[in-house]
């Protein structure tokens, strides 16, 4: 028995002696991350927005207006170009006679033009698309004046009588009013230009005559029996689509677009702030029309202004305006816009 006994008292110290040892072990040290080698992350460029391009100041810009209504709102960008404020080298001059833009839109002397909207389309015609509408400048300007003994409260008190019209964009239209109104009137382009119109107007020699703005303005200055008797907007608007009346615009060569759509882009941004000038000092404004050499009073020009329906319209805009009106004039007088309206590549959407 006792020997059993001392067994079993060897085998509990072995056991404790084994759970000592067991209790003993080290524990594992937390690691410190400071002490870790630091993993290289992968640093990524930043990337660079791209650049827009940038237009060619130092490109030559042929640009021509007429005088009158369709060249009054390119007058503070030739005074910006006086002055060194242009931001493109343009080279503006200003002509009297609507064919001499033309022909040299035909020939490629010139890149931008401001003209009547049937004449745009007539170049393009005879160019075989070879010019597009960029923008539109002027709605409609016209009004059916009268001279002493003459009174007219709408188109059907012209039954009958002669009514002298400048030619082309002016006859054009009043031909399609009268038309549509069923008035069968006389329409005489004896004074082919609106200034000889309007002098004539003046001495009396003409009682009823359709003429545009600022030219009406001058006539009622210098003649006081001298009323307007008719707006052939409201007429206009009163039988067709309105706001389709669109008598003025500027156009571009489509090469030159083509080459330079930075450019272009440009210009547009810089006659829109040109014609929007007008409106907000016309008095200042006033003035650069006369310093351009597009029209001759400034005190007249100012007065003028706010009948001019002087605009901007590009884009879709422009697209559906200048359509709608070169599809009613096609109807009543083909050779008015060319002989056919011209295609969709007609109109420079940008």
């Amino acid at each position: 028995m006792k020997h059993n006994k001392l067994i079993a008292l060897l085998l509990s110290a072995v056991m404790l002696l084994s759970l000592c040892a067991c209790g003993s072990q080290p524990a594992e040290t937390p690691t410190d991350p400071s002490t870790e080698p630091a993993t290289e992350v992968p640093t990524q460029a930043p990337t660079e927005a791209p650049t827009e391009p940038q237009p060619d100041a130092e490109l030559p810009i042929n640009v021509m207006v007429l005088n009158g209504t369709t060249g009054f709102g390119m007058a503070k960008l030739i005074s910006d170009k006086q002055n060194g404020q242009a931001a493109l080298n343009y080279n503006i001059s200003v002509e009297t006679d609507a064919s001499n833009v033309t022909a040299a839109l035909i020939n490629g002397s010139v890149d931008i033009a401001a003209l009547p909207t049937n004449a745009a389309s007539v170049v393009y015609n005879k160019t075989q698309g070879a010019v597009q509408a960029l923008a539109l400048n002027t709605l409609g300007v016209l009004y059916l004046v009268t001279g002493e003994g003459e009174t007219v409260a709408s188109l059907a008190d012209l039954e009958g009588k002669t009514v002298y019209a400048p030619a082309q964009n002016p006859s054009f239209i009043f031909n399609a009013l009268c038309q549509k109104a069923g008035v069968n009137v006389t329409v005489d382009n004896t004074y082919a230009q609106p200034a000889d119109l309007r002098t004539a107007v003046i001495a009396g020699e003409v009682k009823l005559a359709v003429l545009p703005e600022p030219m009406v303005t001058i006539a009622r200055a210098q003649n006081d029996k001298v009323a307007v008797a008719l707006d052939l907007t409201a007429e206009w608007d009163a039988v067709y689509p309105a706001g389709s009346l669109v008598q003025g615009c500027v156009v571009v060569r489509r090469a030159f677009a083509e080459e330079h759509p930075v450019e272009i882009a440009k210009f547009l941004e810089e006659y829109e702030a040109s014609i929007a000038y007008l409106t907000e000092d016309t008095a200042s404004a006033a003035q650069m029309i006369v310093d351009a050499g597009i029209f001759a009073q400034a005190p007249v020009a100012q007065k003028a202004i706010p009948n001019c329906n002087l605009c901007f319209v590009a884009g879709e805009e422009m697209k559906a305006a200048l359509g709608q009106f070169l599809e009613i004039m096609a109807g009543v007088a083909a050779p008015s816009v060319g002989g056919a309206v011209p295609a969709e590549d007609f109109y420079y959407i940008g």
